[in-house]
């Protein structure tokens, strides 16, 4: 059995160990694939590991030995699913694994824009506190999260974690999800709801035909003068030219975006030159620890696959 790992970096840059992989066949792991180099790669191997690589219809027909296409992500948008059932091939993807991480690094982002913690760190190495004439300084108004209320669009595990957090600051907690759980009646408002009533506004819908675009100049005119944005699920969920409109008008006071419409980010985004934009290399998912459950789903979505038992399957 051999086992190809297209682009194995992201997943792990030297951290983690692939020995689950290898107990279960011949495993070869490469850090990055371009797309000439897809069908090469494959060869003759039955089962594809991939995160970002794309997997598409003509590659799919020509890697006539596929059997099995393992995801290192829970998206799996880079594959011809479709495709892939046609020919007979199973595709699994990793359902949860990064919840209390991207759910933290919310408040990573968060935090940042309400206090400008790395600002005046920098600051005072530079000499300011020791020769500022007062006990204290502050270059940007300073935000209080207690009492302020956070509406969250999507309200999965992820959203429900971030809800569980926002909570312990002292916050009140809305959301909006197509697919409402009674569990959480009391939580659910409509989309205008809560777009006129958030002081922060959190991502955390997948993206789907109806969610692309769901920030855009229209919800936007709909929000609070001054609302925050967050946004670390899925970067065209967010029209980028609204919001660097809306941020450079003062009309949303911050955004916080660990996700981008295309990324790598290409020089030309909008939000690179946006006033209050925060903007990391979508790194939310990243912690070891995530990325160490994220490795041992993926072995054993294959493990049970090898079993005649397959999980997490996408194209069934």
């Amino acid at each position: 059995m051999k086992i190809v790992i297209l682009d194995g970096y992201t997943e792990n840059p030297g951290d983690l160990s692939w020995d689950g992989f290898r107990a279960v066949g011949e495993t070869v792991v490469y850090d990055r694939t371009e797309e000439s180099e897809i069908l090469n790669r494959i060869g003759d191997a039955e089962i594809v590991i991939t995160n970002k690589t794309p997997l598409s219809r003509e590659t799919l027909k020509k890697a006539s030995g596929v059997r099995y296409i393992g995801m290192l992500a829970t998206g799996y948008n880079v594959v011809d699913i479709v495709a892939a059932k046609e020919q007979g091939i199973i595709v699994c993807n990793i359902p949860t694994y990064g919840t209390d991480a991207v759910a933290q690094f919310v408040f990573a982002l968060l935090l940042e824009i309400a206090h400008h913690v790395q600002h005046h760190s920098d600051a005072v190495k530079a000499g300011r506190w020791t020769s500022c004439p007062d006990f204290c300084f502050w270059d940007y108004p300073l935000i209080e999260l207690a009492g302020k209320t956070m509406g969250i669009i999507g309200y999965g595990r992820i959203g429900q974690a971030t809800a569980r957090i926002a909570r312990g600051f002292g916050m009140n907690v809305i959301a909006f999800d197509e697919f409402k759980n009674p569990q959480f009646s009391d939580v659910y408002v409509t989309f205008d709801t809560l777009l006129a009533e958030s002081d922060v506004i959190a991502l955390h819908c997948p993206l789907f035909d109806n969610t692309k675009g769901i920030i855009n100049k229209n919800s936007i005119a709909k929000m609070k003068d001054g609302v925050i944005i967050i946004n670390n699920s899925r970067g065209p969920l967010i029209v980028e030219k609204d919001l660097a409109d809306a941020l450079n008008s003062g009309k949303v006071y911050a955004a916080g975006v660990d996700v981008v419409s295309a990324e790598p980010i290409k020089a030309d985004n909008p939000l690179l030159t946006a006033k209050n934009c925060l903007i990391t290399p979508h790194i939310s998912w990243a912690p070891k620890e995530s990325r160490q459950r994220l490795m041992e789903i993926a072995v054993d979505n294959l493990k049970k696959f090898m079993e005649g038992h397959p999980q997490n399957i996408v194209n069934g």
